[in-house]
């Protein structure tokens, strides 16, 4: 590991991260884990459009074109000198492993020239320490992560030590969202439309709640996915046509409803003080809103990052690595891509 300058006391920290784990290249300075100097994003939705959804090899490419460039950008913007960074964090994963190695061999390049320390960063603490960029963090804290790949309620019973306590089984939300969307003609991403859709719909296309076991908190939407293709195919075999906008309702609705009672109840059971909403689905307003109304019913603080912190950026990636910093833990510069990190590993040691 690298043996990372003390920078505690009243000197600050200024991290650099890199997040490429999947169809967006980001670069931001980060000081002191929650103020964010600078933060540049470059999307490539428009260049997945025509293929209706991301293809590794072209995010890849994307990657290699814009990094270098956004690198520079993101240091002048922060107005930190690149001699005056504290260290260089990057996602390590999960994600496509092309996108990654992009991202780290950048970092890694970077940090050799500049004689800085490594942080491999794992991408959902990216996404639960985004909240920490708005608020401070209050623990024993209840995460409910819902992005394009993952859909899960981790634990943090102190500062960057997590607990998996439930995951998906099969698709993501945000898998989910773009299958039906495409069941529905949305382009991609089809999030966002159906969102918009079902909050335009003036009724819902009843459809099954996932629950699973009694007391689990782990989640499955292929089979909610699969209901609504039935109900599209049935409606047209007798020569019907359901509102789209009535289809989308019916689906969020599901998605929402046991995605909320299963974060409330997860609150309950651990303790927590605090419910975070992270990932690009938190972006989502449907998710938002009966989150929102449910945890003032129930009394219970509900922290959201703004919109350009839930989906991938790598502010959040800085925020996350900053618990690493604090404590001293850094990477070894022959790490490599790792698309199937462990959350829990990866946690702090002290």
């Amino acid at each position: 590991m690298n043996d990372l300058i003390d920078k505690q006391g009243s000197a600050s920290s200024y991290i650099l991260a890199v997040e490429t784990s999947c169809d967006e290249t980001s670069v931001a300075v980060v000081k002191d884990g929650h103020e964010v100097l600078s933060n540049l994003i470059s999307s490539q939705v428009e260049t997945h459009k025509a293929f209706g959804g991301v293809v590794p090899e072209v995010a890849s490419r994307k990657h290699v074109e814009v990094i270098t460039l956004m690198l520079e950008q993101a240091i002048e913007q922060s107005g930190i000198r690149a001699r005056d960074l504290s260290a260089i964090a990057v996602t390590q994963g999960p994600g496509l492993v092309g996108a990654l190695l992009v991202g780290i061999v950048a970092a890694k390049t970077l940090a050799m020239a500049l004689g800085k320390p490594l942080i491999g960063t794992h991408h959902i603490a990216g996404h639960i320490y985004a909240n920490r960029l708005v608020r401070e963090l209050q623990y024993p804290t209840m995460a409910l992560v819902v992005s394009g790949g993952h859909t899960e309620l981790v634990h943090l019973e102190s500062e960057g030590k997590f607990k998996l306590i439930g995951r998906t089984r099969d698709d993501a939300v945000g898998e989910a969202y773009d299958k039906v969307a495409r069941a529905l003609g949305c382009p991609y991403p089809g999030g966002p439309h159906v969102d918009r859709m079902a909050s335009e719909a003036d009724h819902a296309v009843p459809l099954p709640r996932v629950w699973l076991e009694a007391g689990s908190y782990d989640f499955s939407l292929s089979g909610l996915k699969s209901a609504v293709l039935n109900a599209l195919n049935q409606a047209k075999m007798r020569g019907e046509t359901l509102e789209p906008s009535a289809v989308a309702r019916g689906f969020q609705e599901a998605v929402v409803e046991v995605l909320v009672e299963k974060a409330v109840r997860a609150v309950r059971e651990y303790g927590s003080r605090q419910l975070l909403l992270c990932g690009g689905v938190a972006a989502n307003r449907g998710l938002r809103t009966a989150l929102q109304e449910r945890c003032v019913k129930e009394g219970l603080e509900l922290v959201i990052p703004p919109m350009e912190y839930c989906t991938d950026n790598a502010a959040m990636i800085g925020a996350a690595a900053h618990l690493k910093w604090i404590r001293g833990e850094g990477t070894d510069f022959d790490a490599k891509a790792d698309p199937g990190l462990s959350l829990e590993a990866w946690s702090v040691q002290s």
